[in-house]
């Protein structure tokens, strides 16, 4: 473990952001789910990130630590640019699999919570640094803006094994998400302390 700094990633970072989430979810269940061809995830998968997370970096709540880890997220009231994900997946899956993808993506809707909540789409560790740390720092960071605001947090982990890590930082499980061969996907809250 380490007492990591956390950075406001800036516009200039985009693409070290996007591609430090690339490698982060490589191994990931859902996001291989999608691409399921390696040529496939390495060439639209960034894409993805752009669409799904990217506006973070419109309202200065992108973050890093050391380039080593970042984390994306949506500031209350705000939502993933759902044009720039309905054209990612319309132009980068085959037809055959987007009815599947699209059922995803609205079932991870369903989850959200009613109330104003901060959200957080994505958050990776480049693997060669994954287990000092750095993840925790950059959850820290952002939930003690959820205390100060008094605003709730919310994510789906998309990954058994990042339960516990976001239970450890006072998520809680509030479902399942289960489309078709998808892995599971665990919606959970964290309220403000």
């Amino acid at each position: 473990m380490t007492d990591a700094k956390v950075f406001t990633a800036t516009r200039a970072e985009i693409d070290q952001c996007v591609s430090l989430l690339a490698l982060a979810f490589s191994t990931d269940p859902a996001a291989r789910w999608v691409y399921k061809d390696p040529h496939a995830y390495t060439e639209h998968f960034p894409r993805f990130i752009r669409a799904f997370g990217c506006a973070a970096f419109d309202y200065d709540t992108a973050h890093h630590v050391d380039g080593c880890a970042t984390a994306l997220w949506i500031p209350p009231g705000e939502a993933p640019s759902e044009d720039a994900l309905v054209a990612v997946i319309e132009e980068s899956i085959p037809r055959a699999e987007q009815a599947l993808v699209f059922e995803l993506f609205e079932e991870m809707g369903r989850n959200h919570p009613d109330e104003p909540h901060w959200y957080l789409p994505l958050i990776g560790s480049d693997p060669a640094q994954q287990g000092r740390g750095h993840g925790s720092a950059l959850l820290k960071h952002a939930l003690a803006l959820c205390d100060a605001q008094k605003m709730r947090a919310y994510l789906e982990a998309t990954s058994p094994r990042n339960v516990a890590l976001y239970q450890r930082h006072g998520f809680e499980v509030t479902g399942e998400v289960r489309v078709g061969t998808c892995p599971l996907i665990t919606p959970m809250v964290r309220q403000p302390r």
